[in-house]
């Protein structure tokens, strides 16, 4: 539902921006600062996703755990497809990703939520009184009356050969 009201809302925030923008100072410059803010955020891009993937390599190189330097690419990819939109809205959100200081506020209050789902979900899930209502019994057995079931396929072996 989120992600619906997100490809609605977008595009009507990018065109009123557009219609506002591009009354107050006109159709040329509007066109102008859209470009150049495309030209600007590719090249800050080009230059975060290199710190981002030089830092990967390091993590791994040195042992440490690498989900931050993971996270913070892709807050970068998502920052590079949002700044190839055209758009002011876009356009500001592309380059607020592109702040570490923003991608790590947003990681870390991602993080939070998930982890708290995850908890959550561990501790509400009734695991123990599932088993309970399972419908597998632990039971030990024995075979009684073996002898008597081989005394029967042999007589019933021997009737058919007699029969024959």
């Amino acid at each position: 539902m989120l992600m619906l009201f997100i490809f609605i809302a977008v595009p009507i925030i990018e065109i009123a921006l557009f219609i506002k923008v591009g009354g107050f100072i006109g159709l040329y410059p509007t066109l102008a600062i859209v470009l150049l803010t495309a030209f600007i955020g590719t090249s800050l891009l080009r230059s975060q996703g290199m710190s981002a993937f030089n830092g990967l390599q390091n993590s791994i190189m040195t042992g440490q755990n690498p989900m931050s330097q993971i996270a913070h690419g892709a807050m970068i990819l998502i920052a590079g497809v949002v700044l190839l939109t055209p758009g002011f809205f876009t356009d500001a959100v592309g380059l607020a990703l592109l702040i570490p200081g923003v991608r790590t506020i947003i990681i870390k209050a991602g993080a939070a939520k998930i982890a708290s789902k995850a908890n959550m979900n561990a501790f509400n899930s009734n695991t123990a009184e599932k088993t309970k209502q399972s419908d597998v019994y632990d039971a030990d057995f024995t075979v009684v009356n073996e002898e008597n079931e081989s005394n029967k396929k042999s007589n019933h072996t021997n009737n058919q050969i007699d029969k024959e």
